[in-house]
Order: structure tokens, then sequence, then C-alpha cells
């Protein structure tokens, strides 16, 4: 149950089994061919370094990269990009394309909750946006939008074979009944105390432990480093801009310092929908002249008379208000109007799709430019910013060859370009999440500071790009290797984990004699009070018993199931009763049939993958299981 449940919570699509397609020749970019087309090496690489940022990002300090150096992740990656690669030739041979409007609007979506990424135009800002994409991504904001429209592609043919699936209502209910079913059940422990006291551990056992288990004893390799950082920011503070040059500015450009026209309007609506027949769109005509009338005769009473007489819902209970006007928001012919008119000014009727319309213009703002000294600071900030760019750019080989050619300190290159040196202490091999936005606090930059080169020698890293126009150089100030705790230091911890493990040894021996005892006599003397417990609610028994308990073979009752409970002793549980209750919850079994079609959802599309890496003729022309890739180093 719990394995069916953990399913449903994978992404839409999960793809497996290309391995087993025919590998042969060879070529030094190309990894597979899809439909003819290739996929290259670098493409893989990009997809596997996505893959382990995503995984590093979710799970945070528990993340350890070797787990997922192995053969399987690498070829996993592989097959998710071939299947990708499948489903996308099968979607264009159906024409089947997101539209740019939907992507725009994906993509706005995604942003929208980004504190300060859209302007107050209402506008995204896009260097924001492209440096955010870049720093979760690793892609341009071309290549986001391309992702996003392939990704979205594939989602309209994968839901027309997801949508399509269940399951019989059998399974469900079976499901759900195993997940409602209540064992009555009562426990007998025999702690951990109880065995202890009588417990021996010697100095040749901790000795023995010490020696077996050498790695729990590890203190892993520690760095302090100077380090120095070139970015917009550096480069900006000895960046100044002049009155005269935002002066210039402002002249060369007066169009763009223009706010706009902003118009706000009104309107009545007589509702009659394209499908109307004459007769009726007669009516509304007749019956929207009157309005117009009305209007006409008390102009200031527009917003009275539209909360009484308007048929729009949406703008009715607002005196009619459609608030600020933004051309290509309106259908046409009622847009062409609200331009047309001058504030105040009532329309003749005006006729749409949904029927007839008497418009006003309740505010009208003239297009004005703005002064000068309302955008000084907006100018200066940007013509600093301009220059800040194009000094970093001229800068960043003067920091890269400093840095390598003068090795030894990164005093040379902190003095020739005014930046500061710093120093981070406690740094191993891989990122710590407590220090995520720390510019030194990058994968590849620690991968270079870790090197021998720099390491045995002493010499500065390579300037190390971390972030769109950031780079940082660095030397190991101190080095502390890993080493292995003294024994004398860790002795005691030994000895407690070993006289528990003895400890456990010998209440599970006495349990399970015990529990041979029960099962022959049905003898309930020194069991707990009867707890009843499900799938769904186990509260007030050790979660270890209560999986166990759930597993028990019930064909014959009473049953008997003993348990190792580490840390407390050993578990004898008697079940004594089964039953499905009376009242099921609609709720959960509801959630169970939706997820049981969500796995037969899933299965569909696996096997509609399989079919379409057939027809789009899949090679693999190289291994990736083999060898690690820069991405995974």
């Amino acid at each position: 149950m719990q394995i069916l449940l953990a399913i449903v919570i994978v992404p839409s699509f999960v793809f497996v089994g290309v391995s087993g397609y025919e590998s042969f020749g060879d070529n030094a970019t190309t990894v597979a061919k899809v439909d003819g087309q290739p996929l290259t090496q670098q493409e893989y690489e990009q997809a596997l370094r996505r893959q382990l940022d995503q995984y590093r990002q979710r799970l945070g300090t528990q993340f350890d990269q070797k787990l997922f150096d192995t053969p399987e992740f690498r070829q996993s990656v592989l097959d998710n990009l071939i299947a990708q690669r499948a489903i996308t030739s099968e979607a264009q041979r159906s024409h089947l394309a997101a539209t740019d409007a939907a992507v725009q609007r994906a993509v706005a979506q995604s942003l929208q909750d980004v504190p300060g990424m859209f302007k107050a135009d209402g506008k995204i800002d896009e260097e924001k946006a492209a440096n955010l994409i870049a720093a979760q991504t690793g892609l341009t904001p071309q290549g986001y939008v391309q992702t996003l429209k392939r990704d979205m592609t594939v989602q309209q043919l994968a839901a027309g074979v997801q949508g399509s699936a269940f399951a019989p209502r059998t399974v469900a209910k079976m499901v759900s009944d195993l997940t409602e079913q209540e064992r009555e059940v009562q426990e007998l422990v025999l702690p951990l105390s109880g065995f202890a006291a009588s417990t021996q551990v010697t100095d040749a056992e901790i000795k023995a432990f010490y020696d077996k288990n050498s790695k729990l004893f590890e203190v892993p390799e520690q760095a302090k480093a100077e380090y120095v950082v070139l970015d917009a920011n550096a480069i900006a503070a000895q960046t100044t801009v002049t009155d005269e040059e935002v002066a210039t500015a402002y002249k060369a450009a007066p169009t763009r310092f223009t706010a706009p026209e902003e118009r706000r309007a009104s309107h009545i609506l007589v509702a009659a929908g394209k499908d109307a027949n004459a007769a009726a769109k007669a009516a509304a005509k007749a019956k929207a002249e009157a309005i117009l009338a009305d209007v006409n005769k008390a102009p200031a009473q527009f917003a009275q008379i539209a909360k009484a007489k308007s048929e729009d819902p949406g703008s009715a209970e607002q005196g009619g208000d459609l608030g600020v006007i933004e051309k290509g928001s309106l259908v046409p012919s009622v847009e062409s109007a609200i331009f047309a008119l001058k504030q105040g000014e009532v329309s003749k009727l005006v006729e749409s799709e949904f029927g007839y319309h008497i418009i006003t213009v309740t505010s009208l703002k003239p297009a004005a430019v703005k002064p000068f000294e309302e955008v000084k600071g907006e100018i200066a900030a940007e013509l600093k910013k301009q220059k800040a760019a194009k000094k970093y750019a001229d800068t960043v080989e003067t920091f890269t060859n400093t840095v390598y050619e003068q090795a030894d300190s990164l005093k040379p290159v902190a003095d020739k370009l005014g930046l500061t040196i710093n120093v981070a202490e406690g740094l191993g091999r891989t990122p710590n999440p407590a220090a995520a936005t720390a510019p030194y606090n990058n994968a590849k930059f620690l991968t270079a500071l870790f090197s021998d080169d720099v390491v045995k020698n002493k010499r500065n890293t390579e300037a190390v790009e971390v972030a769109p126009n950031t780079l940082v150089a660095g030397r190991i100030a101190e080095f502390k290797p890993a080493s292995k705790r003294p024994l004398a230091e860790v002795s005691e911890q030994i000895r407690q984990r070993v006289l528990a493990e003895k400890a456990l040894a010998a209440a599970k021996k006495a349990g399970e004699a015990k529990l041979a005892a029960v099962k022959a006599s049905g003898d309930a003397t020194g069991f707990g009070a009867p707890l009843t417990i499900s799938r769904a609610k186990a509260e007030g028994i050790n979660p270890l018993a209560a999986r166990a308990v759930l597993k028990a073979d019930v064909s014959k009752l009473p049953a008997y199931v003993g348990v190792d409970l580490p840390g407390m002793g050993y578990g004898i549980y008697r079940i004594g009763k089964v039953h499905v209750p009376a009242t099921q919850d609609e709720g959960r079994r509801k959630s169970d049939a939706e997820a049981i079609d969500n796995i037969v959802a899933q299965q569909d599309m696996i096997n509609y993958v399989d079919v379409l890496k057939e027809k789009a003729k899949v090679k693999i022309l190289r291994p990736v299981t083999s060898a690690k890739t820069d991405a995974a180093q």
C-alpha cells in the first residue's frame, strides 16, 4: 500500500527502459539518435547537471552526490532525454504545438511570486528574469522559453493518453478495504534495560568495532580559504556618472520618458449574443436606445443607471466601471469607441458580439513628458549599470590573467582591480546549504579549490564563473586533511553502541523464545490492553511494530508477530480481531480511486512512450554508464 501511494507523487510521466536498444557506431559528440536527429554529449551533461541541481535543492543537507554517481542514474537521465525527444517528434508529426501566448503566460505565471521580478509598469524585469533562469536552470531566456514550449507541447500529447486511463472499481475497493482494515493488537515488550545490566563489553570488542567501522569516525577534510569576487557590484562601486551624461541621455530619448495617455471608461451593456435571432437583437437594440436616452438626459447619473440596467455581471455592480483601458484588452468595436471619446462624452450605441454598449470615458490623462528631475535618478542608475557592464567585460580578461600569471597570491589582482580579499572557513568539497548565497559556495569553485595543484602547491584557482557576470578566484590559506578520530576519544561512544547491540540481541533471543511459547499456548498473560490500529491510523504503537502487525498473516486468530525495536528492546504483538469499519471514509476511498487511476495512467504513458521510441528508431551510439561526466564529478 505504501508503495502504491508513493508512486503517485512522481512526475506525470517517468521514462525508462531504453538501454535495450541496439548500440553501434561511434561519434565524438553524439550520444544517441532519435528520429534521425542527434542527441549530443553536451545536451546529456546539461540534463545530468540539472537533475543533480534539482536533487541538491530538494534534499538540502541530506544530498550526497556519491549516491547519484551510478550507472543506473546516468542511464535514467539519458532514457528521459530520449523519451522526451520521441514524444516531441510525435507531437510535431501530429502538428501539436503550444501557442506563443500560452508560453508567455506560463513564463509570467512562473515568475509572479518572485519578489521584485516585475517593474512598476507590470512588465517583467528581463535582466532579473534572465539571472534567475540561468541560476536555476543553466539556460538562457530563449532556451528556457524553447524548453517550456516543448514541455507544454509534450503535455498536450501526454494528456490525451493519460486522460483516458482508468482502473476497475473493484481494485479501488480492495485497496480502500486494506487501508481502512482495523486490527486489534496487544503488546508485550522485553526492554533493553532488563538485559543491559547483565551485558559486558570488552576492550577487544570496542577495538574490533572501531577497526570495522572506521568511516564512522572520519573527520572530513576542511579548508580556510581566501577569495576575491569580480561582479557587477564590485565594478559598479568604482563607476561614476556625471550630470552632463545624465542630461544628454534625457535629451536623446524624450519619447522614452513620456508617460502614455491613460483612459478609464465605463459602459452599460444590453446583452444580445452572436447566436441571438433578429427579433431578439431588435428588442435588445430598442432597450439600449431607451437607456441611452436616459443617459443623455442625465450624463452625471451614468453610474447609477449602469448599476440598475447594465446586463454585464462583471461591471454592473461597479457602476459599469471597466478600469484603465489598455489597447488590445477589449473587443475592437468597444475599444475603438473608447479611444474616440473625450472625457465625459457619451457614445452612441456600439454593437459587439456581446450585444449593445453605451460607453463613457470617466477620466483621461494625456501623454506627458516626465520632468528631468523626476527621472534623473533612474537615468543615472541605468547609465552606471551600462558603464559597469562594459567595464566588467573589459576587466574579465585582466582578472583571469592576473590570478593565473601571479598565482602565488590574490593581492596582485585585488590591488590592480580594487577588489577585497575575503576569507571563508570550514569549507569542504561540497556546497553548504547554510551558506547558499555565498559566492564561494559553488560546486564548480569548490572543485577547483580542492584540486591537487591548489591544495599541494598553494596556488590560486582559476577564475570560476559561479553566476552570470560573477567570477571568483581563491586559494587555500589553511588545510586540514581528512583524519580519523583516535580510539580513546570515541571509546565510550563505541562501548554504549556495542552494549545496546548485545542487549538487543539478548532481548531478541529471549523474545523469540517467548513468542514461540505464546504461539503454542495462546496465552495473553503479560500483554497490554487491546489497541485498535489501521493503515490510516496507527497512533500509540511503534511504527516498526505497526508495519509488522499490518503485514502479518491473520488467516488464523489470534496471530502473533515479533519485532526488533532498536533502542527499546524486542516486542511481541498479539492480533486478536480483524475487521473493516461499517462506516467508510468516502473521501479517502475517492482519493484511493484517483491514485490508482493515476498509476494506470502512468503505466499507459510508459507503454505509449515505448511505442514512440520504436517508431523513432532510437540508436544508442555511446554508453553513459561507465564513466563520469564533467557534470557528475
